[in-house]
Order: C-alpha cells, then sequence, then structure tokens
C-alpha cells in the first residue's frame, strides 16, 4: 500500500500554492508515495475577494474535514495574519471536532509551510502557533529543522522559511517564491514523505 501525504492549503494571491505545489513535486519524488494537493474552502464572499483583487481559484479539489483521515501523513500551508494562520485554515480546523473526538489523526505525521508579508511578519510565529492544532490531535510535528544544508544558513540573499518549515514572503503580492525558497519547498516535501513512509511501515 502507498503512503498517502495530503498538502492541504489555503492561498489567497498564489504564494503558497506555488510552495505547496513544489512540496507535491518533493513527496511524490519518493518511491511508494502517493502526494495529493487539496485547499480548505474559502470564507470569504466573491464580493470581497474581488475588492482585494484576489485572483480565482485554482482547480485543486476542496478537502473536507472527514477526508483527513484517509492520510497517512499531512503538509499544511496557510498565508500569515498577524503572526497567525490565516483565519480561512483555522475555521477548516475548527471544523475537525469529530475528528478529534473519535482520535483519528493522532499518531499522523505533519509538517507545516507558510507565507508572510515581511521578514518580521511571523516566520516562525506563524508555524509556532499553529502547532497548538496539532498536539490537540495528538498528531506527531515533522519540522525540517536543519535537514536543508547550506541553505538554511543563506545571508546574502532574502529568504523565507526556518526549521518550522518552507516559507516564502509575499511583500506587497508582487514577490513570488524564489529559486532557494521553491529548493526548500521539494525538499520539506521529500524529507517529510521519507518520514512518513517509515512510520507507516513501522506500524
Amino acid at each position: 500500500m502507498a503512503t498517502r501525504v495530503f498538502i492541504i492549503y489555503y492561498s489567497m494571491y498564489g504564494h503558497v500554492e506555488k510552495l505547496a505545489e513544489e512540496i507535491k513535486k518533493g513527496a511524490s519524488s519518493v518511491e511508494g508515495v502517493e502526494a495529493k494537493l487539496w485547499q480548505v474552502p474559502e470564507t470569504l464572499p466573491e464580493e470581497v475577494l474581488s475588492k482585494m483583487s484576489a485572483p480565482p481559484k485554482s482547480d485543486v479539489p476542496i478537502i473536507t474535514p472527514n477526508e483527513l483521515a484517509e492520510a497517512d501523513g499531512i503538509l499544511f500551508g496557510f498565508p500569515t495574519r498577524f503572526g497567525m494562520m490565516a483565519a480561512q485554515f483555522k475555521a477548516f480546523l475548527d471544523a475537525t471536532g469529530g475528528l478529534w473526538r473519535a482520535q483519528q489523526l493522532a499518531g499522523k505525521p505533519a509538517g507545516i509551510f507558510y507565507s508572510t508579508g515581511s521578514q518580521g511578519g511571523g516566520q516562525e510565529t506563524t508555524p509556532l502557533t499553529a502547532i497548538t492544532q496539532l498536539v490537540h490531535h495528538g498528531m506527531i510535528f515533522v519540522p525540517v529543522g536543519y535537514t536543508f544544508g547550506a541553505g538554511m544558513f543563506e545571508m546574502e540573499n532574502v529568504k523565507g522559511g526556518s526549521p518550522y518549515g518552507a516559507g516564502t514572503f509575499a511583500g506587497d503580492g508582487s514577490r513570488f517564491p524564489t529559486e532557494l525558497e521553491l529548493e526548500q519547498a521539494f525538499h520539506q516535501g521529500k524529507y517529510f514523505a521519507s518520514i512518513a513512509k517509515k512510520l507507516k511501515g513501522s506500524s
């Protein structure tokens, strides 16, 4: 049986989606792993999104809370809002009470990736505060740590991400993930998938 890795994200302007796509490539590069992209439901009406100049959503399927139980490992991605995950993603996790009561996510590995508007905008606080969601479900947090090697120590160029997971800076919205940020996202997907595969194999 293949190890099923779900990459679940919310992306208003496409920055987190770019990371998600690269993470999927990394996870899919591990033999015996099936990686799938999912979006969480939008909570804002179209009128508001239009005023915010948000582009149309991609055709990546929308996940329901109960479908989380089908995964062997899950990577969660979201933009920051004041140093924490966006409300759209929090609303989705708030709807997982049934899974929590049945402990259906307990013991599953989980990782986090994210986007912030600036260098001081929450590259560490966003994943750090999101870990509480994983803890209450009994999930096993798998950080990328410093396994990305030299890329973690880049000082000459602006680079998102941290030991918590892959990240990018959106700036005013016009900046998209750099090659180095995408490389870290690929690495996170590959590294996480290998851990998920090992955990499934040992169960």
